[in-house]
């Protein structure tokens, strides 16, 4: 289930708790040297938490906590892991105090977002990113997370990590994607390359092909992730820094003329003249008609005035196989192969 379908046919009914009062547009950000993680070993303690919305049952949180589990570790549950109001995981305080919590928490190692859907912005003004950037753990999620990922890593200096939820199955791609990047720590290593081609039901060997826009290779740390929350941070103190990275972006549900209007407003605000090279993932489940453009016209002819690689197609989106990225690491875009590497350790 995608944000847009999220919502329909709820009763409106107040939110529990208002919006903070809304951060200066002069609050300065963290500088300093990107902080690591610890690498994640077996054993260790992941605390799962709900920092948008939250699934339908509990039996799925449950689910979520058996395929932590299944990756060989111990799980802590956020305090307001199962509270729900319509489509927010409760109330923002209770949803930014779970996440304070698990990184003041020194018997957890990690921190894995339970699902997407929408409210993480709302909580941007509550978190403690002073006692994030003291205690770097390992915080994973993806969607609506994107907020989350980029504005720690923009405060805190901290790496994040773009990548599967915890209510999702892990394939095998997904899982060797997870270890290699999280577990073993490996550097330099390819991320996103698609799968070789196999033969599922709905699935067409153009799926998993890579689509190169623009030629020539360029470094930089990554940012990004879901085009729609890129595009929410905007013209706020959580905007991230655009200039010399490399954009990685995905989305799902959004018909080409929405993705279209999203990279012309990240066009016309000057942020695709600074980066240094974009990612495309997938853009899954957009609603094309007889009378739209394709998802791959949009993004061809968006980029088309760009001096900078372009590539579609890695493993990054609302798909089953998915790679993690790490955002704040050091990588490097190779437009002719059409992949991406991580160049640097992103684990300590």
């Amino acid at each position: 289930m995608n944000r847009r379908t999220l919502i329909k046919g709820l009763v409106s009914v107040p939110l529990l708790g208002g919006l903070a009062a809304a951060p200066t547009a002069g609050a300065a950000p963290s500088t300093g040297e990107l902080r690591l993680p610890r690498r994640l070993e077996r054993g260790m303690t992941v605390g799962l938490v709900t920092p948008a919305s939250n699934v339908w049952e509990n039996e799925d949180i449950r689910f979520a906590i058996d395929v932590v589990k299944s990756l060989g570790f111990r799980v802590k549950e956020g305090e307001h892991l199962y509270r729900r109001n319509q489509y927010l995981a409760g109330p923002d305080a209770a949803r930014a105090q779970d996440i304070n919590a698990m990184f003041a928490d020194d018997s957890v190692d990690a921190v894995f977002c339970l699902r997407g859907g929408y409210g993480t912005p709302r909580i941007l003004p509550m978190l403690d990113y002073d006692t994030i950037r003291e205690n770097p753990k390992v915080l994973m999620g993806y969607s609506d997370i994107t907020a989350l990922l980029n504005a720690i890593v923009q405060r805190s200096g901290v790496v994040t990590f773009h990548g599967p939820i915890a209510a999702q199955n892990f394939t095998d791609y997904t899982l060797a994607e997870f270890q290699k990047v999280l577990v073993e720590g490996q550097s330099p290593v390819p991320l996103g390359a698609p799968p070789p081609f196999e033969t599922r039901p709905g699935q067409v060997e153009r799926d998993n092909r890579i689509t190169r826009f623009r030629g020539g290779s360029a470094r930089g740390r990554l940012i990004g992730g879901n085009l729609t929350l890129m595009c929410s941070l905007l013209g706020t103190p959580f905007e991230p820094d655009f200039r010399d990275k490399l954009l990685f972006l995905e989305d799902v549900g959004e018909a080409p003329y929405r993705v279209d209007r999203m990279l012309t407003q990240l066009w016309l605000a000057g942020k695709l003249d600074e980066v240094s090279g974009i990612a495309f993932g997938k853009f899954t489940e957009a609603d094309v008609d007889g009378n739209s453009f394709s998802i791959e016209h949009v993004l061809r002819e968006r980029c088309a005035g760009l001096e900078v690689p372009v590539v579609r197609g890695l493993m990054i989106g609302h798909v089953e196989d998915q790679t993690v990225i790490p955002v704040g690491g050091m990588a490097e875009l190779d437009g002719d192969a059409g992949s991406l590497k991580l160049l640097e350790p992103v684990v300590s």
